[in-house]
């Protein structure tokens, strides 16, 4: 019972964590940023790197190990793998944004560096991705979308 409570407190803090960390950077995106106002995005972006592998293993841990509910309960659910889905997709759509942040953040903290549009598409995309998982994890609650 205390591991079960420890690693859903875990993946809750994690969610939080994650979606606090996206909607930081999308308050702080501008058009143009400083490299000192980049460096801050990347450590942000850190913040929502490891949130994110934290709620990757805390979820597979009680996925695949024996806390909670039978693994089959969310295999044979397909709101739980549209679930999975989207939380991957978000993490493919972090890739650019981070890599970008990262490449730009070192020189003179007072040089400005204008920010592709497409850095600003897919941090909205993966917020509008984000809220739409926690409708998913209401209806799994449910049971709905269980065929097993």
């Amino acid at each position: 019972m205390t591991t079960e409570l420890f690693l859903r407190y875990i993946h809750f803090i994690s969610i939080f964590a994650i979606v606090g960390s996206l909607v930081s950077e999308h308050m702080l995106l501008q058009k143009e940023l400083t490299r000192a106002q980049l460096a801050r995005l990347a450590k942000i972006d850190a913040v929502y790197g490891i949130a994110a592998i934290a709620l990757l293993a805390a979820g597979l841990t009680l996925w695949l190990g024996s806390y909670g509910k039978p693994a089959v309960v969310y295999s044979k659910n397909w709101i739980f793998h549209t679930k999975v889905s989207l939380f991957v997709i978000i993490g493919l759509l972090s890739i650019y944004p981070t890599v970008f942040f990262l490449k730009n953040r070192k020189g003179n903290p007072e040089e400005k560096v204008q920010v592709p549009p497409v850095v600003f598409m897919m941090l909205r995309l993966e917020l509008l991705l984000l809220f739409i998982i926690p409708l998913l994890a209401g209806l799994m609650s449910r049971g709905v979308g269980y065929f097993g």
